[in-house]
């Protein structure tokens, strides 16, 4: 295996792995939200927010260094368009992925209050849910699309 395969290897794996996490964080959140119940939501949001920290954010970090070396090992050229095309997009997933994490603390938190008080949840609960949920479609629709650009290459 030549180095070149074993660092494209290593960007697809991190391509699942954020494609993989973030679809599994979603239904799971949505999952435990529909529940209402708030104990169900806080031990969810729980997990949700170490599978973020652990899986999405190692990936994340992963992802231009390995996108890096493989232009180095390429010589692709920082002006090919699909390239700046996908650059551009890793951006607008970050703008919605970071304010997601901190929702999702929050979340976490108020649904942790609201168990341990026997309640409902609250209402900001319900507010930063209807966020999360917005934010994901452009944050999840960007990393779908550099997907695509770094397969097909359309320009």
């Amino acid at each position: 295996m030549t180095l070149y395969f074993l660092v494209k290897y290593l960007h697809v794996l991190g391509a699942i792995v954020i494609l993989g996490t973030g679809g599994g964080i979603a239904f799971f959140m949505l999952m435990a939200h529909r529940s209402q119940d708030a104990e169900f939501v806080a031990r969810t949001a729980s997990v949700v927010v170490i599978a973020d920290a652990l899986f999405t954010l190692s990936a994340v970090i992963l992802q231009p260094i390995t996108g890096g070396m493989l232009m180095m090992l390429s010589a692709t050229s920082l002006t090919e368009r699909w390239l700046i095309a996908s650059l551009a997009l890793y951006a607008v997933a970050g703008l919605f992925w970071v304010p997601v994490v901190f929702m999702q603390i929050e979340m976490r938190d108020l649904a942790r209050k609201a168990a341990e008080q026997r309640a409902g949840l609250p209402p900001r609960y319900f507010v930063l849910f209807r966020r999360w949920f917005v934010f994901g479609f452009p944050g999840f629709g960007a990393t779908m699309l550099i997907l695509w650009l770094m397969i097909a290459k359309p320009f």
